[in-house]
């Protein structure tokens, strides 16, 4: 069974620690993107490595045992914070931030820069299959049983460039605890990666909703 925590926090709470830790994540990874592109001295890049070593140090003087986990509040909210798709405390994460429409699909646009090269100026393709993977898990789920993937294939149509990009998903049929999404991802010039799976509840959450 996943471990799913019960936290006693109330949505200020929540906003609160936001507050502290979100704009850390965006820092580090603005940090990761300084990293791979600078052409600073062998002095300046010593200097830095020095800062981030003592920024380090401070930040482990008291951390959490092992992940972040999902923690749900009682109003049902899900913080999914350490997540390496979605997690705003995640510097790994892009984030991207996934919204619904009208017809229930999975939605969500968002920036993939120097960090996700696979081919040069363009997305790896594992980092596109994970993106896919978490967007059509998103559309496949009720928002409070997880549904998680079973089997997952991709058609990459072509190489998808860095930059501005969009994906989206959506369910196609259910049939028992087994539920069916197609999706895709996509650069400003079009479809670049299709993706279909099958999303199945575990025995543990369907126990549990009896």
């Amino acid at each position: 069974m996943l471990d799913f925590t019960l936290e006693d926090l109330s949505a200020a709470d929540v906003e609160q620690l936001r507050a502290v830790y979100e704009p850390l994540a965006e820092s580090v990874r603005a940090l990761i993107d300084a990293t791979i592109r600078t052409e600073v001295d062998a002095d300046a890049v010593a200097a830095a490595k020095a800062e981030i070593d003592s920024a380090t140090a401070r930040l482990r003087r008291r951390q959490t045992d092992g992940s972040f986990g999902v923690r749900y509040l009682a109003t049902g909210e899900r913080m999914a914070w350490g997540n390496a798709v979605i997690g705003i405390r995640n510097p790994l994460a892009p984030p991207i931030q996934i919204r619904h429409d009208d017809s229930g699909a999975s939605v969500c646009e968002f920036h993939l820069g120097a960090a996700y090269e696979g081919p040069p100026g363009h997305v790896h393709g594992g980092v596109a299959a994970l993106v896919l993977d978490h967007v059509l898990g998103d559309a496949a789920s009720d928002g409070i049983n997880p549904r998680l993937t079973g089997t997952i294939n991709f058609r990459y149509v072509r190489a998808t460039r860095l930059g501005d990009l969009h994906a989206e998903a959506r369910i196609i049929r259910t049939e028992g605890v087994k539920t069916y999404a197609v999706g895709h991802l996509a650069d400003d010039q079009g479809v670049t990666v299709e993706a279909e799976g099958v999303f199945i509840e575990p025995r543990w959450a369907r126990d549990r909703s009896e």
